[in-house]
């Protein structure tokens, strides 16, 4: 199959190295408007550099688009017109709108959009999603150091909507309601967020999220009757805790699990999937739907959070 990278930033680059090292897959190109970056990555990965997509474009069958979140849609459109799957790293689009057009191409052509949420192939978070089955509390930490990067959306489109994406995928009810708050710090954007959402079904779901932590922390943690399960997804492991709760001995019958999981690359499982999902026509784990679903309701929670700082007298200029 033949294949391209669009945007050779930080993570475009590793994109590139995964495919590079496919036997099955034909890195055509690189693309970035950069020439010095695309050069240098093309180099690495022993292929041509691109600065305009319309080079690559005839030459491939499926693409990575890890370019700036802003030109997601611009950038995704004009591949799904020309026939070309596509993975879009997350977040999909800017707005639900742009999102709901690029499925509606998909479809209409018969190609695949598979959003880039990482996360859910991590070992640690796929045990979470086999063993929940009645989450009624879900607590999230996403923090990270400044980077400098993704700075072109606030820090609920950065991260946050990584935990989001999570929590719609274990929580089968519509929500009930939000309640958001969060702050700009180094950047004119919010960098610290904190939403508490309830669904309809009574499950809450309480998350964090900050990209100017003093330290990173990833990990998702979910609460039902008779069971504990913690996520972490930088270690890549899960604490599983059962217990009887009739029994009349209650503190004997917690029965702790630790699983570690051996350190995968998560980035290599996602797009070997996603080329397995081209190849034979498959929905993706995260297909333009869930990404939509997860785009909505990071929008909804920075709508709450630019109300509040709008009607607030703390922070100016919102």
């Amino acid at each position: 199959m033949k294949v391209a990278v669009i945007g050779t930033g930080y993570l475009g680059r590793f994109h590139a190295q995964k495919y590079a090292n496919m036997e099955d897959v034909d890195l055509v190109g690189v693309v970035d408007i950069d020439e010095e970056r695309a050069n240098t990555v093309a180099r690495e990965t022993n292929t041509i550099p691109y600065t305009r997509i319309s080079d690559v474009i005839e030459k491939i069958d499926a693409a990575s688009i890890v370019v700036p979140t802003s030109i997601h849609y611009e950038v995704a459109k004009r591949l799904l017109e020309a026939g070309i799957h596509i993975l879009l790293e997350k977040p999909m689009t800017t707005t639900a709108q742009e999102a709901e057009e690029l499925i509606s191409i998909s479809r209409e052509k018969g190609l695949i959009i598979q959003v880039g949420h990482l996360e859910r192939y991590n070992p640690a978070i796929v045990t979470l999603e086999e063993r929940v089955t009645n989450p009624v509390f879900i607590e999230a930490h996403r923090l990270s150091g400044f980077k400098g990067r993704a700075i072109d959306v606030d820090v609920v489109l950065d991260l946050m909507i990584h935990d989001i994406d999570i929590c719609l995928a274990i929580v089968h009810s519509e929500v009930k309601e939000i309640r958001a708050a969060g702050v700009p710090v180094l950047t004119p954007k919010v960098d610290i967020a904190n939403v508490r959402i309830i669904f309809e079904n009574g499950c809450t779901a309480n998350l964090t999220a900050s990209r100017i932590s003093l330290t990173d922390l990833r990990r998702v943690r979910v609460f039902q009757p008779g069971c504990y399960i913690s996520a972490d997804c930088s270690q890549k492991n899960n604490l599983i805790v059962l217990a009887d709760r009739t029994s009349k001995d209650f503190q004997k019958s917690i029965r702790p699990e630790f699983i570690n999981h051996n350190d995968l690359d998560i980035l290599d499982l996602e797009l070997r999937d996603f080329i397995k999902n081209v190849r034979q026509g498959l929905k993706p784990k995260v297909d333009g739907e869930a990404g939509l679903r997860a785009l909505r309701l990071a929008l909804e929670i920075n709508k709450a959070i630019y109300d509040s700082l709008r009607s607030s007298d703390l922070v100016k200029d919102f």
